[in-house]
């Protein structure tokens, strides 16, 4: 069995639609093993809590620099046995000592269709933001692997959205969640831990 550790930052909604898919036995091949936030008042800590998962807070303040914020995520990663990573909502750049740990084992949602509205500054309310502004018919979210460029990554799987007539950045944020991203993110989950047991075999 793949052991999951989940890396979020607020309130974890993308947490939930993965352990109630897991509930529902959408993720035969992973267990939920851990959930690492970069902020100790993370409403996602508590839905962890609550489908008893250990829980780690490691905050980038508490850390002389990138390499050694990313060697406490890897140390916390190893002690716990994780095989692979999900960014759920993790608003904290990753650097290489943590991207080279674990390399094509963390996956990533990205709230638009990639190559749109992606990379630095992108994330939250800003994808929306740009999409409405641009005037895009269509939007949706993208599941890729994590490499060293921010939302750069291979592709694992995209699902689009329609923008409708009135949206706001508010009520296309919750579509696209509602639509693609809690859809989506199980089966990426699902898709990447079965490779990886197929590989330990």
């Amino acid at each position: 069995m793949t052991r999951i550790a989940v890396m979020v930052s607020g309130g974890g909604t993308n947490l939930q639609a993965l352990l109630d898919a897991s509930a529902r036995g959408e993720i035969p091949h992973g267990e939920f093993a851990l959930v690492i936030s970069n902020t100790s008042d993370a409403y996602a800590l508590e839905r962890a809590h609550k489908a008893g998962i250990e829980t780690a807070v490691i905050r980038r303040k508490d850390h002389a620099d990138q390499n050694a914020f990313d060697q406490a995520n890897v140390d916390c990663l190893k002690a716990h046995d994780i095989d692979m990573v999900i960014l759920a909502g993790y608003l904290s750049i990753l650097g290489s000592v943590m991207i080279e740990a674990y390399r094509d084992r963390i996956i990533n949602i990205h709230p638009s269709l990639i190559p749109s509205f992606c990379g630095k500054g992108f994330y939250g309310l800003k994808v929306h933001e740009a999409a409405l502004e641009r005037g895009v018919r269509l939007t949706g979210a993208t599941v890729h692997l994590v490499n060293e460029i921010p939302d750069g990554g291979r592709i694992l799987l995209q699902k689009a959205v329609a923008v409708e007539e009135n949206d706001t950045p508010e009520i296309l944020q919750r579509r696209v969640m509602e639509q693609a991203e809690w859809i989506l993110l199980p089966q990426a989950a699902e898709m990447l831990a079965r490779q990886l047991e197929e590989e330990k075999e």
